[in-house]
């Protein structure tokens, strides 16, 4: 069996013919693979979905209860999906998040979905699988993409706060992911003070708090108890499109700072008005996806999700099979 004959592009999204079931599809399908819970891999509407059991807690924290019209959770091991064995293994990304191992006929390929390498303590490390093909996603495939330690932009944040001890503190973070891992970073770091949060961020941190991950105080920044010259000095934490409208204006000569892998780049800095751009991804840069095609070692590599032409040059320059999926329907660090 070919590759291509187990696993191809089709508009829905990555489909498995043998098997009968497409990973993370943009559109509605009888039978759906997840990896993980951004929007833009785990949407509602399909039949029958298998994903890890806290993927499957998040979309329906998103979604529903009703987001598909049944749902598995994947276990421990190996389970058979109409004759083709898959398993699910950890990627590192947020909490939940798996890479997807297909075998079939003696050929094992993984799309790993959203992956990093780093330590994470708000989910599981990203655990190399061995595999013929390896599916990667190129969110930074590009050389110029370095991301410093994570620790040492929070410093960054702990001496704004020492330096304008009048001014609250507004951090971009996105619901899932983003923001329980920089509330987790800021905690490792010594800040034990309630953190406050928006809305939008509530369901999901207290959903992560159920699985063991210790956030600390998180206190609502609605909360009607508390005065603008409360929030001086403080950390809010918030998706970064609250901090254009009105319910940034509650809080004291507000500093914005925002939490991505894309503050690298000045143009995106200017363009959000980030005063505290925080280099903080849960992707791999340019030097870690490098190092897993190098340690992984596949016959082949297929490249999505992002700067694919960099990463596919990269390795036929390192004499390794490799070329672009060309999948629609996914975005940049939107989650």
């Amino acid at each position: 069996m070919t590759p291509d004959a187990l696993l191809h592009p089709r508009p829905e999204g990555l489909y498995c013919p043998a098997g009968d079931f497409y990973i993370d599809p943009v559109r509605p399908v009888a039978r759906a693979l997840i990896t993980h819970g951004h929007a833009d891999h785990a949407r509602a509407g399909h039949g029958k979905v298998l994903a890890t059991r806290q993927t499957l807690d998040i979309m329906a924290l998103r979604y529903g209860d009703g987001f598909c019209a049944s749902q598995q959770a994947a276990e421990a091991g190996s389970l058979d999906v109409n004759g083709v064995a898959v398993s699910f293994h950890p990627a590192g990304h947020v909490l939940g998040s798996a890479q997807i191992l297909v075998e079939h006929k003696g050929l094992r390929i993984v799309a790993a979905g959203d992956y990093k390498r780093g330590t994470d303590p708000t989910c599981a490390d990203f655990e190399p699988v061995p595999c013929d093909v390896f599916i990667t996603e190129a969110t930074f495939a590009l050389p110029v993409f370095r991301h410093p330690d994570p620790r040492s932009e929070i410093a960054k944040l702990l001496t704004s706060l020492d330096q304008f001890p009048d001014r609250a503190h507004l951090v971009g973070v996105y619901a899932l992911g983003k923001a329980q891992r920089v509330i987790r970073l800021i905690r490792d770091a010594g800040y034990d003070e309630p953190l406050f949060i928006h809305g939008a961020l509530e369901t999901l941190s207290r959903y992560y708090q159920s699985q063991g991950v210790d956030l600390g105080a998180l206190q609502l920044a609605t909360d009607s108890a508390l005065t603008k010259a409360d929030f001086a000095g403080k950390i809010i934490l918030g998706p970064p499109s609250a901090f254009g409208g009105t319910w940034a204006q509650r809080f004291p000569d507000p500093l914005i700072g925002f939490a991505s892998g894309w503050m690298q780049v000045r143009a995106r800095i200017r363009q959000r008005g980030v005063e505290l751009p925080l280099v903080i991804s849960d992707h791999c840069d340019w030097q870690e996806l490098t190092d897993t095609i190098t340690e992984l070692s596949p016959d082949e590599t297929w490249v999505t999700h992002g700067r694919e032409e960099a990463l596919v040059r990269w390795c036929e320059l390192q004499g390794r099979k490799a070329r672009p999926l060309n999948l629609v329907g996914y975005e940049d660090e939107a989650e």
